[in-house]
C-alpha cells in the first residue's frame, strides 16, 4: 500500500507540474476539438439527459462542445487541479453546469452505475502495468451501467513509445478492445492521425465498447 500511494502522489505532481508549467499550445495531446471522440459520442444518439464522464479531461474542449449540444449531466475528472482550473475558468458560467473530480481515475470516488459513457482520450495508455489497468477496469465496471458506453482512445501500435516522458503502452483495435473483454463487446473501432500543434502527427487507436447486461 505505502509503494502504491507514492506511486499516485508521484503521478499527482508530474501532472499538475506539466499544466502549471505548459501551455496549451506546448503539450502534444491539444486539440482544438475532439472530433474522432464526438463522432463516436454523436452516433450514439444519446438522450440529453444521459450521464457522460471524461477521465482524464485535462484541458480539453470536449465538455465545451458536449455543453453546446445540450448534455446536462456531466463530469470531468483529472489528477491534475490545474488543468480543470483551466477549463472552469474558460466555461465562465457554464462551469456551474458541470461535476468537477480532481481524482486519480485508479482511486476516485465514482458513484455506482451511473454514467451512461465513459470518455478517456489518452489516460488509459499511461497504465503500463497489469494491476493498474485491472484497478482501472473495476471503477469503469462499478461506474458504468450495464449497457453503458465506453470510448477509450490510446496511442495506436506504430504511435510514440512516450509521452511527457513516461512510457506508454502501445494498442490496435484488437488489443485495445481485449482489454476490456469479456465485460464489454466492441460496437467500432477506428484509427485516427492527430497533429501536434507543432505538426508531428500521431497516430491513435479509438474503441467504442458496450458493456454487456450484467
Amino acid at each position: 500500500m505505502i509503494a502504491q500511494t507514492h506511486t499516485m502522489s508521484a503521478s499527482r505532481e508530474h501532472w499538475q507540474s506539466v499544466y502549471r508549467e505548459k501551455s496549451a499550445a506546448q503539450t502534444s495531446w491539444f486539440r482544438a476539438h475532439l472530433d474522432a471522440s464526438l463522432r463516436l459520442i454523436d452516433g450514439l444518439r444519446l438522450d440529453l439527459g444521459a450521464a457522460l464522464i471524461d477521465v482524464g479531461a485535462g484541458r480539453s474542449t470536449l465538455v465545451d462542445d458536449l455543453l453546446a449540444r445540450g448534455f446536462n449531466d456531466l463530469t470531468l475528472l483529472d489528477i491534475a487541479e490545474p488543468a480543470l482550473a483551466e477549463s472552469r475558468t474558460r466555461l465562465g458560467d457554464d462551469a456551474a453546469r458541470v461535476r468537477w473530480v480532481v481524482a486519480d481515475v485508479l482511486d476516485a470516488p465514482l458513484p455506482d452505475s451511473h454514467f451512461d459513457v465513459w470518455h478517456d482520450r489518452a489516460v488509459f495508455h499511461f497504465l503500463t502495468e497489469p494491476a493498474q489497468r485491472a484497478r482501472y477496469l473495476r471503477q469503469l465496471l462499478r461506474a458504468l451501467r450495464p449497457g453503458g458506453h465506453a470510448v477509450v482512445a490510446t496511442f495506436a501500435e506504430d504511435g510514440p513509445q512516450r509521452c511527457s516522458a513516461l512510457p506508454v503502452c502501445r494498442y490496435d483495435i484488437a488489443s485495445l478492445a481485449a482489454q476490456f473483454a469479456p465485460h464489454f463487446e466492441r460496437c467500432n473501432g477506428t484509427r485516427d492521425e492527430h497533429r501536434t500543434p507543432w505538426g508531428a502527427v500521431q497516430p491513435f487507436t479509438y474503441v467504442l465498447l458496450r458493456r454487456k447486461a450484467a
